[in-house]
């Protein structure tokens, strides 16, 4: 192994958020970006992750600090420099990461070492960037939130989403009998291929009508939503009692007030809001989430790239994530 401890600033190309606002708040721009501190790792990308995650922080829904900042919370790349006291990780290390910091928008970057996950081999840059920030979070949902195993009928909203496919994928592998909601029939065909049980088209279907059909009546043991708005307060009426439902997003705008009275008695449901971030701050956990991660894929566990864009791109990636156009994973190429 070498490492290589580097006192001497670069710079990069990076995409800056000059303030929180509308895709027009991106500008291209050359950053000085110093030696790594102690503890960090100067990493060169190969592939970056576009998350939903991004528009909450770009919007100001989710404050990133100090503007013009670089966001992007997920990536894979090359090792180019250790600063002092890193000796997990050395130069020309593959490794990728999920989580904050953000700084992900950039040919290169300095991360807190601790974040970097090393890269099996057979598994390539693009599919642990991929995969990343969303099998982390499906780890969470599915190992911690709401453990799921055979005789869990699980509901996935925007099944035909990064995060919609691995869920279904990866519950099916744990014996769950997965039912996915999406807006097409292209994504209905996704979602079956990765292995969804049955596909409800919501802008043709009532999809809790055909919840209660496909499970004569009863509701799903947990379902996990990121649409938010009315999407989440009708996914209650698709759950059975002592049920369980996740909200991981509001895609479609804010999230409803919901009092305790419409989880129950009458209903007698348990709600989370539970952040992938939390999660990957426990360093136990995150490392954990990404073993797991990278034993599944090993095995097979598909990962879909709807999209790759070149990096000065971001604002069309954005554009893209926010309508609704894409299938699976967004990702920028340096």
């Amino acid at each position: 192994m070498t490492f290589v401890t580097t006192t001497v600033a670069t710079t990069t190309f990076a995409i800056e958020l000059t303030a929180p606002g509308g895709i027009d708040r991106f500008r291209a721009a050359t950053r000085v970006l110093p030696a790594p501190n102690a503890g960090e790792v100067r990493l060169r990308h190969t592939a970056i992750g576009v998350n939903f995650v991004d528009i909450y922080q770009r919007t100001g829904l989710y404050p990133v600090g100090a503007t013009p900042a670089v966001l992007g919370v997920e990536g894979a790349g090359v090792v180019e420099a250790v600063g002092p006291g890193v000796t997990q990780l050395a130069v020309g290390d593959r490794v990728a990461y999920a989580g904050l910091p953000v700084g992900g928008y950039a040919q290169s970057r300095n991360i807190p070492a601790t974040r970097l996950v090393p890269i099996p081999y057979g598994i390539d840059d693009r599919t642990a960037a991929a995969a990343m920030l969303r099998g982390v979070t499906a780890h969470m949902l599915l190992r911690q939130v709401c453990p799921t195993g055979p005789g869990t009928t699980l509901l996935v909203h925007a099944a035909a989403g990064g995060l919609g496919l691995l869920l279904t994928a990866w519950g099916k592998r744990l014996g769950a009998r997965v039912i996915g909601t999406v807006g097409s029939p292209a994504k209905a065909d996704l979602a079956l291929a990765q292995g969804a049980d049955h596909v409800i088209l919501h802008k043709e279907q009532d999809f809790v009508a055909e919840v209660r059909r496909l499970t004569d009546g009863a509701g799903v043991d947990v379902a996990i939503d990121g649409i938010g708005g009315q999407t989440l307060l009708r996914t209650l009426d698709a759950v059975r009692a002592f049920g369980a439902v996740a909200s991981i997003g509001q895609a479609s705008g804010a999230l409803p007030d919901i009092p305790l009275s419409e989880l129950g008695p009458r209903r007698s449901l348990s709600l989370s809001r539970p952040s992938v971030f939390a999660y990957a701050n426990s360093i136990g956990a995150y490392r954990q989430a990404a073993e797991e991660l990278f034993a599944e894929l090993g095995r097979g566990l598909p990962v879909t790239i709807g999209a790759e864009l070149p990096l000065a791109r971001v604002a069309d990636a954005h554009l893209m994530l926010e309508r609704g156009e894409t299938m699976g994973s967004l990702l920028l190429v340096p």
